[in-house]
């Protein structure tokens, strides 16, 4: 057989590895989209690199668009196979491919119009939001440590990688020719210390090793440390500057593990008297998907729950969906809390907020996850003091503060310490994918130091036969 690594190759985004087997059967490991700077990436995403008609069956590790999001544009150009992910996977992919095809059908709207002014064809988006809900029908959902036979030769079996409800190692079995071959894909490896989700869980020995490594350089401080120093920016930005907090954060995860640790603030009587507004449809919707799966939830919540019997909700928090609710916050002048999407801040509403705040010095834009290269967010984070939103130019004035410990990721630490489940010598092969190329130098060394061997970072469209 033969892996194809078509995306998410020493860059960060659009993660697509493609098996062929012997027989000419064809297993798609994620079908994410390239995330960047609007528009650019635009091509990247139309030119996928396979015929989508031939692909019998994806493997879904989790709902984020960069491991999802061109699900329904492989559907529109003829995918009829399965979409095999968990539940909450599932679940997550029913609202997130949708709100991912609106935001497409606005950004080509705007987009369109500087076509036609000069004089130039119009385009479609990759999909709309209607095709987005077709192809759900698609979908199958397991539970996790349940041991899926797509036929008689290819099986699948989900562990749970702490990474984002739902999110998953995929463990494959692949018999051909009499032989047996197990191939591990990890997807994007959660982190030990999730105040939501259980952590990540001990995948079964693989003969082939494909893991993640966005943040294959970095260590994160402890979540206890990030608690507290969103609870420092709270009060010295509400507080002392008597200022808005706009955090941009990821709808699915982010917000919810936000949400969650301002909860315990009101709950501890250590939340300023402030008003707090998701501003997210999406964001609205996913929680009500994480109300549903407590399967995922690890003890800390459970015993919240106990006491408080909705975690990601309390007096002083609103969550708004209309939009024209959302345009009355920039006529709130007193202190308060916006968190809205996306993290990357290339789309959704935070791009308004951003517009309205960016130039207040007593305001602060509370970074959270990561941000991919030439990103508003990574441009913000590494200084620019101007930046165009909209097509604007905005001076930054605000104060910029990034909390890494909130991201999803693990660091490179704890993904050594999650791959301690396998026997070293008896991988065969480790392939490195997403990750800046940069990192994954930085954490092939370390997989070496640590006994790991036989490590490849592939280029994109580099093919392997295993």
């Amino acid at each position: 057989m033969k892996i194809k690594f078509i995306g998410a190759a020493r860059e960060v985004t659009g993660s697509k590895h493609l098996i062929t087997l012997d027989n000419g059967k064809k297993i798609l490991l994620d079908c994410g989209m390239f995330q960047g700077k609007g528009m650019e990436t635009d091509s990247s995403n139309r030119n996928l690199g396979f015929d989508p008609k031939e692909i019998d069956h994806i493997i879904l590790t989790h709902a984020h668009i960069d491991h999802s999001g061109l699900i329904p544009y492989v559907y529109k150009l003829g995918f009829r196979g399965s979409v095999i992910c968990t539940n909450a996977t599932r679940d997550l992919c029913a609202i997130m491919l949708a709100d991912s095809g609106h935001i497409q059908e606005l950004d080509v709207k705007w987009y369109n119009k500087k076509l036609i002014k000069h004089g130039l064809e119009p385009i479609e988006p990759i999909y709309t939001s209607d095709i987005a809900k077709e192809c759900m029908q698609l979908f199958i959902g397991i539970a996790y440590n349940r041991k899926f036979y797509i036929n008689d030769n290819v099986k699948v079996r989900f562990t749970n990688n702490g990474h984002l409800l739902g999110a998953g190692t995929a463990s494959l079995e692949i018999t051909e020719n009499g032989k047996t071959v197990k191939i591990a894909y990890t997807g994007d490896i959660g982190r030990p210390t999730s105040k939501i989700l259980k952590v990540p869980e001990a995948f079964r020995q693989c003969d082939y090793l494909i893991t993640e490594s966005t943040y294959g350089n970095r260590l994160h401080k402890q979540f206890a440390h990030a608690e507290e120093e969103l609870l420092k920016v709270v009060n010295d930005t509400c507080v002392n500057k008597q200022g808005k907090l706009i955090i941009p954060s990821f709808a699915i995860g982010r917000t919810q593990d936000i949400v969650f640790s301002l909860n315990n603030f009101y709950n501890a009587g250590l939340l300023p008297k402030i008003q707090i507004y998701v501003d997210s449809p999406l964001a609205v919707n996913a929680t009500t998907i994480f109300r549903l799966h407590s399967e995922c939830f690890n003890e800390e919540v459970m015993k919240v729950v106990e006491t408080d019997e909705d975690p990601f909700g309390f007096n002083s928090l609103h969550y708004i969906t209309s939009t024209n609710d959302s345009k009355q916050l920039n006529f709130f002048k007193k202190p308060c809390i916006i968190i809205s999407a996306s993290g990357m801040m290339e789309a959704g509403r935070i791009k308004h907020h951003l517009a309205n705040n960016i130039s207040n010095p007593n305001n602060t834009i509370l970074v959270v996850g990561y941000c991919a290269p030439r990103t508003l967010g990574a441009r913000l984070v590494n200084g620019e003091k101007i930046v165009s939103i909209f097509g604007n130019k905005y001076q930054v004035n605000a104060e910029i503060v990034r909390i890494e410990a909130f991201s999803g990721h693990g660091d490179y630490s704890e993904m050594l310490s999650f791959l301690n489940c396998q026997d070293k010598p008896a991988i065969k092969k480790i392939f490195l994918v997403h990750g800046d190329y940069e990192a994954q130098l930085f954490y092939k060394d370390e997989m070496i130091k640590a006994g790991y061997q036989n490590i490849e970072i592939p280029e994109a469209m580099t093919e392997v036969t295993i």
